[in-house]
């Protein structure tokens, strides 16, 4: 499993421009970890199987995780995260990602039949944090930016629940030894929120949401964005390293 320097590969799916890695990625790479991008959006393919990457990192992206329609590529996906929780491969699913993870191993998503929940929103610590490898040190009430239409509405046979929200429900949970799932995206800051509420801003509002206030209020959350979801991606990584 050896990538760039020695270093161990981690594939990582990006469905969509604009939506790549960030912070996580950012935090990842100090542990010495090598990221491996690949744009199926863009043609490039998903390899078959995981040989050859000591973990896995699935993005978010606005296509709804069953849709096959307009993202083709997600019944692969699908299937690469099976094998990772099959294989003991870590695994860590963002939002959509998160979604595929849960759809794949056996749960549900669904529209929210409500506005979107976007912005810097606050978590609350389930007690099976407390021992989590990657969760356990995010503090009560951390916050996590958000902006999803679709939600995770039942988690998979055997999964264990991390983080609650007041709005979604199914924040953080882990299945396995080594697969992590959250539909909040730790990646982004404000810059991100603010190109999405560029393009997203109109549907929110008529949803009835403030794509402003959400912008505004990651902007203000960032520096504990930063220290709480790089510590949170550093955490995974070293699961990465480990295995």
């Amino acid at each position: 499993m050896a990538g760039t320097a020695g270093s161990a590969r981690v594939l990582v799916v990006q469905h969509e421009d604009g939506t790549g890695p960030g912070l996580v990625g950012e935090h990842l790479e100090r542990t010495g970890l090598h990221l491996h991008t690949v744009h199926p959006w863009a043609g490039e393919a998903l390899p078959a199987r995981l040989d050859g990457y000591a973990g896995l990192l699935v993005l978010g992206g606005a296509p709804n995780c069953e849709d096959d329609a307009a993202a083709p590529w997600l019944p692969r996906v699908r299937e690469l995260i099976r094998q990772a929780v099959a294989d003991h491969v870590p695994l860590l699913g963002i939002c959509l990602g998160g979604q595929l993870m849960a759809v794949a191993l056996g749960g549900s998503v669904a529209p929210r039949g409500r506005m979107p929940e976007v912005g810097a929103t606050p978590l609350r610590r389930l007690p099976a944090a407390d021992r989590d490898a990657v969760f356990g040190g995010v503090p009560e009430g951390a916050l996590a930016a958000q902006w999803h239409w679709d939600e995770i509405t039942a988690l998979p046979p055997d999964a264990v629940a991390l983080l609650g929200g007041d709005d979604s429900r199914h924040q953080a949970f882990r299945v396995g030894a080594c697969g992590w799932g959250v539909q909040f995206h730790p990646e982004v800051l404000a810059a991100v929120t603010a190109d999405w509420a560029g393009s997203d801003g109109p549907a929110v509002k008529a949803a009835g949401g403030d794509p402003q206030a959400a912008v505004d209020s990651v902007r203000a959350a960032e520096p504990e964005l930063r220290a709480v979801w790089g510590a949170m991606a550093e955490a995974w990584g070293e699961v990465v390293r480990r295995a």
